[in-house]
């Protein structure tokens, strides 16, 4: 509809195809809910876990050699034949390094980093292993090292890196509280600002955009081997917080109407308008974030390439359940408790 009030005309009706963008979300976000449930039964979380959560060993190499997908059962046998069980193994791009990670036992960290001699790498390998007893880590380094020597003729190691299992731990249990004091943080700012249904959407949103991301990782520790660390639990508090100002701009705009026009316009005609005066923002404001975050995906290094593309993810779908599912649950929920008169839209 039309109406003098408002500068700009409606583009979408976001309240009419409700279900539409419902089903979207749906479609959206249930694979990766069926992703984490089969992740929790094989990995015994809901994401492939990397070596800040659960502790290991991580060995990097570098190799002159370009190596195959032939070449990657070589690797297994190798190292099946001095003890390490059931490795990991996967081809990367040419300007990383090859990482072996094993589990460790101490609660300690050490790094030990040679100065890489990038010039002379053409292939990366990552690799992750099963249990590695501490105390003979260094001998089994060594037999590492020389199996890959006697295969290929010139891996170097250029990096060791050890977190013990109970910091591992230690991390992840701060991770989730981070995040659960995030979410709270959040409903109370809301409710604070907002009325509690405001807030209740808001945090349905973000949730929803949580489990978005969180899936799509699932899916890529079960297909691809993607871990999970402490930059990923950056990446998702960076999203929340990204999603959170979205949904706030599009609600202060519902409120802000719906002081001026409650008597006019229905609750529904409320949200849609002012959903579309938002819109060019978000978009707008969601399109300079991902085009810088595609550039830093696609030329920066491939040891921030999980975080950037966590960002790209959840920026992404931030936008859309700002502008299309937290404004249409409130107007559903508006609906939900009239009793078929006319009320006045009352933010």
């Amino acid at each position: 509809m039309s109406n003098p009030f408002f500068r700009d005309k409606n583009i979408i009706d976001v309240v009419k195809y409700k279900w539409l963008w419902l089903g979207i979300s749906a479609i959206l976000v249930i694979p990766g809910l069926i992703a984490m449930i089969y992740s929790t039964v094989v990995f015994h979380s809901p994401m492939k876990l990397g070596i800040d959560f659960t502790g290991g060993t991580m060995l990097q190499y570098g190799f002159k050699k370009e190596l195959s997908g032939s070449d990657i059962g070589a690797i297994r046998e190798n190292l099946a034949k001095i003890g390490i069980e059931n490795p990991v193994i996967q081809l990367e791009q040419s300007d990383d390094m090859m990482n072996i990670k094993v589990d460790a036992t101490k609660a300690s960290v050490i790094e030990k980093i040679p100065q890489p001699k990038k010039a002379n790498i053409n292939s990366i390998v990552s690799i992750r292993t099963g249990f590695l007893d501490s105390d003979k880590s260094d001998n089994k380094i060594v037999e590492i090292n020389q199996v890959l020597k006697d295969k290929f003729g010139d891996a170097e190691l250029l990096q060791t890196n050890s977190i013990g299992p109970t910091l591992g731990k230690e991390l992840f249990k701060n991770a989730v509280f981070a995040l659960l004091l995030a979410f709270i943080a959040i409903v109370g700012y809301l409710a604070f600002r907002f009325k509690a249904d405001y807030a209740m959407f808001a945090l349905v949103a973000l949730f929803h955009d949580a489990l978005f991301v969180c899936g799509i990782f699932a899916i890529l520790g079960l297909f691809f081997n993607v871990e999970v660390d402490g930059l990923f639990i950056t990446a998702i508090l960076t999203v929340i917080g990204f999603s959170v100002h979205d949904t706030i701009v599009v609600f202060d705009r519902i409120r802000e109407n719906s002081r001026f026009l409650a008597k006019k316009m229905s609750f529904n005609d409320i949200v849609n308008a002012s959903v579309n005066q938002t819109l060019a923002r978000s978009i707008n404001t969601s399109l300079t974030t991902l085009i810088t975050l595609f550039a830093l995906y696609f030329l920066g290094g491939s040891t921030t390439k999980n975080f950037v593309l966590a960002m790209i993810l959840g920026i992404a779908i931030g936008t859309y359940s700002s502008i299309f599912n937290a404004s249409t649950l409130l107007a559903m929920w508006r609906d939900r408790n009239t009793t078929g008169k006319k009320k006045p839209a009352i933010a």
